[in-house]
């Protein structure tokens, strides 16, 4: 196969896990927030799972598509981010919290369920080597995309969930890196790329698809 040929196969794969990822993970942050009082998201047409909704050309298609053809290998990204208000959650310090967990949580939850689909391909004897291979890509883009999110420095997710942890005096304080959103990723993706975080996401991303079969094991029983 030539490598013009892999890397269109390798796009087709993971093109679905992809937009569904990114596309779910925001919706995530809109539907906890209506929860919680804020109808930003709704009120702008965003708590949808149609990928249209949140697709950001370059952070949802181009970005995924050159990291997942990278020497590193995790296909993540962005979409464009669900408007939240704060000040309209009923306590916003608080649920911050919950609603940037949400993100990721989204993610756990459709790579174990990529995982149930590979275990049932598997089961049921299917060879295609184009839906194991997207059942493979929905585990890995889910994993990397909840451990990436969840480093505990703003505007990620995790630095959120650390800010509504935090007590109010350094809540504040720690709150303003978000501000320098753009150079954080920027940074964060130097530290990846010149080895020094890449081995750490490396770790994590095993131990949360580890997890992802742990989880499964029961129903892998059951099925015999």
């Amino acid at each position: 196969m030539t490598d013009f040929n892999q890397t269109i196969q390798t796009i087709a794969v993971f093109a679905i896990p992809v937009l569904f990822a990114i596309s779910l993970h925001e919706a995530a942050h809109g539907y906890v927030a209506r929860y919680f009082g804020d109808t930003t998201a709704e009120q702008q047409g965003r708590l949808t799972v149609n990928p249209l909704a949140h697709i950001d050309w370059f952070g949802t298609v181009l970005l995924p598509i050159l990291l997942a053809l990278s020497p590193l290998g995790m296909a993540f990204g962005y979409a464009k981010p669900v408007p939240v208000d704060y000040s309209r959650l009923r306590n916003p310090k608080k649920q911050m919290g919950f609603v940037a967990a949400a993100g990721p949580a989204a993610n756990f939850a459709m790579g174990l369920g990529w995982t149930i689909v590979l275990l049932f391909l598997y089961r049921l004897g299917v060879q295609e080597p184009f839906l194991l291979g997207m059942a493979k890509a929905g585990i890995l883009t889910n994993a990397v995309m909840c451990v990436f999110n969840l480093i505990p420095v703003p505007p990620l997710d995790g630095g959120r969930i650390v800010t509504a942890l935090l007590p109010d005096a350094l809540a504040y304080k720690f709150a303003r890196i978000e501000r320098y959103g753009p150079y954080v990723f920027i940074g964060l993706l130097a530290l990846m790329y010149t080895g020094i975080l890449s081995p750490i996401l490396a770790t994590m991303v095993q131990l949360t698809q580890g997890l992802f079969i742990t989880l499964v094991y029961p129903l892998r029983l059951l099925l015999g």
